[in-house]
């Protein structure tokens, strides 16, 4: 089995290629840094979104399966629409047009749930949910899904598959985890007791986990698949883990969300507050039913990043 895995330096790409190596497989590493993976790897730059067909055509050359891990995630705060769409979209779609002509077996795509609902939106999310992306990246998201399955059925084919992710946690997390990490991290009390939100989230190696499942089980692929830990968690009971790893104590008072609300809208926060009241729960009944075991120790697992980051820090 030879795999190419795209992004393979990022934060689900690396454990993605930990997992298939360990599992035997033959790689090929693309990155746009290729330098930070090492001698002794077939590594490749990654095209950019415009360059000619043949790029792509020589990228996956030879490969067995495709992971598409590369993107443009929304934890970066200066990117535009057309640097969404550049990554998202249009190199998904290169990307996949040039597997789908010459790969002979899988393409996994790793998307989000933000492709489906905003992060404002309480809601019950699976491989059902209609897609109503709120967001910029969201939109950039669905549609780089649209072209990845549309290439694949353009040859005839229904062995691509898109993995859509919940807030992922880990070692070197971004986005609104990590800042409620750093909240966390101090020793005044937090009126986080309003923070009524129950949310599904999923360990990153849960994901590397799902992406070897989805190459390897011997079911036919479905378009779309969901991932996350199980049960989902409080808002409240996250940053309590949190500060649990920081050996910090709780310190979470209940004030009312009423109060809350207009401070967070004063002090320009609002859409934050917001995305942490919703209740945002992901079913992956169809990836278990497959044959796949979801991560259930979540909060023991953020409190130890917390501790581990810390000591990190200190050391």
């Amino acid at each position: 089995m030879k795999v190419l895995v795209t992004g393979a330096t990022g934060f689900i790409g690396r454990l993605v290629v930990r997992h298939l190596r360990e599992a035997g497989a033959e790689l090929r590493l693309a990155s746009r840094r290729p330098e930070k993976l090492g001698p002794g790897n077939d590594t490749v730059p990654m095209p950019n979104f415009d360059a000619p067909a043949a790029a792509f055509l020589a990228l996956t050359r030879d490969m067995t399966h495709v992971v598409h891990c590369a993107g443009l995630n929304n934890d970066r705060g200066n990117a535009t629409e057309a640097d969404y769409r550049a990554a998202n979209v249009e190199l998904s779609a290169r990307l996949a047009h040039a597997a789908a002509a010459q790969v002979s077996g899988r393409f996994i795509q790793l998307s989000s749930i933000r492709a489906v609902i905003g992060a404002r939106v309480s809601a019950t999310i699976d491989e059902n949910t209609l897609p109503a992306p709120q967001c910029v990246y969201g939109r950039s998201k669905r549609e780089g899904e649209i072209r990845v399955l549309s290439a694949y059925a353009l040859q005839g084919r229904s062995d691509a598959a898109v993995l859509r992710l919940p807030p992922v946690y880990g070692s070197g997390m971004k986005g609104n985890l990590a800042t409620l990490m750093r909240l966390a991290d101090t020793g005044l009390p937090l009126p986080t007791g309003a923070l009524t939100g129950i949310r599904s989230l999923m360990s990153s190696e849960a994901a590397a986990r799902a992406v070897s499942h989805l190459l390897a089980h011997s079911a036919p692929l479905r378009p779309v698949y969901v991932g996350a830990d199980v049960p989902p968690v409080a808002v409240a009971a996250i940053i309590g883990a949190f500060r649990s790893g920081l050996g910090r104590p709780p310190r979470l008072i209940a004030v009312p969300a009423g109060l809350m609300r207009p401070a967070a809208a004063v002090l320009g926060r609002r859409a934050f507050w917001d995305s942490m009241t919703a209740t945002q729960i992901c079913d992956p009944s169809l990836l278990v039913s497959e044959g796949w075991l979801p991560e259930t120790g979540t909060l023991e697992r953020l409190a130890e990043i917390a501790r581990l980051g810390k000591s990190r820090l200190l050391a």
